[in-house]
């Protein structure tokens, strides 16, 4: 085979030949670089180990931070050459800390590799990412809780199958997001607290001849304590992969409430109105107004299931301790954060912005007979009558009102009484949807006291 064929076999970007493809392939600079911050950390809290504990000299170490710090300010100024030569960013680093400070540098690598590193620069990347996620569904809550107070006692339509099932209220249905979003923040947090150990020491896989402290080291970078064993601090992945489940579940979360926000901001249900923020207009249909921050959350969680699959993917064969394969654990990873973060800042705008149609909310709250349930209950209790044939009452009643094109309050006594003689005039205390939703007293229901309870509660648990 030619030169020239070979070439064009492998494409114009790679003209150089395989040097070029493994260069490439080999590469992760290209995104890993934001990890920058975090490993100039590891490597400023190895650093004062390595002297605390004898094994380079003060003046070393001192040399080490000082060079660490302007690195930095170069990486966060816009001033620093990444290449693709040196392959990632701790090799990047480290080679621009020699030209800032000479032989030194070369000390710094001394008790640990580059396996415990990029571990221990990933772990600290994900926690502040966790973090962040964490006080990102925290600042939704509270906007859910703020909508939950000022709606407590609206009424609104409660669907099953996207049917009309039984009268709720505003507040309830936005203090059902508040429980949903509050479970995948405790999940961030449970997840955090389980990955705050340590990789930084464990070396290639075997750990180090080197007396190093790596409690010291932990402490320095906010860890509980270091990794038990260093075969499975270098392989770990689980705290990626724990990140990207617990944003998979919260990002399914955002992708139905985006959904219900697309369906209530629709024409046909005009149950609210979100800002021009977060609408978008038609080229051509000057009366739309499209929830195009919704739709577009809608979608992009796709991205963030499909990162969490492929990263399981990617580590599902490996075995013991590090592979190559575990480089293409962070841009799936970066991407899912992301996303989630900027779901999580657009729903927080919608809720806090949108107007719920109140009129709208209650004039669809008692159509589609969803009193029907409380009429089989008040049969149930006045007049001693069992469940299912209160239910057969009531089914009767809802067929004698839909061939009258009426709601159930619309039929009059002798109606009702022509179905079962011994219904009086008090069912219609229960067939109205306030007194429905007044009545659903039990913990955790709909009435408007039941959902004031439940937002101070949520006030005091946040702060």
């Amino acid at each position: 085979m030619t030169k020239d064929t070979s070439n064009q076999m492998w494409g114009g970007r790679f003209a150089a030949g395989p040097d070029a493809i493994m260069e490439a392939i080999n590469a992760s600079i290209g995104y890993d670089q934001r990890m920058a911050a975090q490993d100039i950390a590891g490597s400023r809290a190895h650093a004062a180990m390595l002297a605390k504990s004898g094994i380079i000299t003060d003046s070393d170490a001192e040399a080490i931070r000082e060079g660490l710090l302007t690195v930095l300010s170069e990486i966060e100024s816009g001033n620093f050459a990444f290449s693709t030569a040196l392959e990632d960013i701790h090799m990047n680093v480290e080679a621009r800390l020699k030209e800032v400070i000479g032989e030194p540098a070369g000390r710094l690598h001394t008790g640990r590799s580059r396996n415990d590193q990029v571990a221990t620069d990933f772990k600290l990347w994900v926690r502040d990412q966790m973090d962040a996620a964490t006080a990102g569904i925290e600042a939704l809550i509270k906007a859910l809780l703020a909508q939950a107070e000022a709606g407590a006692d609206w009424v609104m339509p409660g669907f099953t199958h996207l049917q009309t099932a039984q009268p709720v209220t505003w507040g309830h249905h936005m203090m059902a997001y508040v429980e949903m979003f509050a479970r995948d923040k405790s999940r961030f947090e449970d997840a955090r607290r389980r990955m705050n150990e340590s990789p930084l020491g464990a070396a290639a896989l075997a750990g180090t001849s080197f007396p190093i402290d790596r409690d010291m080291t932990a402490a320095a970078l906010g860890f509980d304590r270091p990794a038990a064993n260093s075969l499975d601090a270098v392989s770990d992945r689980d705290f990626a992969l724990e990140f990207l489940a617990a944003s998979s579940i919260c990002a399914m979360h955002l992708s139905r409430m985006a959904e219900e926000l697309v369906i209530w901001s629709s024409a046909q249900f005009r149950f609210v109105t979100l800002s021009d923020r977060f609408s978008t207009g038609s080229s051509i249909m000057p009366q739309k107004k499209n929830p195009d921050a919704a739709e577009l959350i809608r979608a992009k969680i796709g991205r963030i299931f499909g990162a969490n699959t492929a990263l399981l993917m990617v580590m599902k064969g490996l075995p013991l301790a590090y592979s190559k394969d575990m480089q293409e654990d962070k841009e799936q990873v970066f991407d899912a954060a992301d996303n989630l973060m900027l779901a999580l800042a657009a729903m927080e705008g919608m809720v806090k912005d949108m107007n719920a149609n109140r009129p709208s909310l209650e004039a669809a709250a008692g159509s589609g007979f969803s009193t029907a349930t409380d009429l089989a209950d008040w049969l149930v209790r006045a007049l001693n009558m069992p469940f299912r044939d209160a239910h057969h009452v009531t089914g009767s009643l809802v067929a004698m009102a839909e061939s009258r094109d009426c709601d159930l309050p619309d039929l009059s006594l002798e109606d009702m009484q022509s179905v079962h003689a011994a219904i009086s005039a008090d069912v219609f205390d229960v067939l109205g949807v306030h007194n429905s939703v007044a009545s659903r007293m039990s913990y955790g229901g709909t009435a408007p006291a039941r959902v004031r309870e439940q937002v101070a509660r949520w006030k005091e648990i946040l702060g």
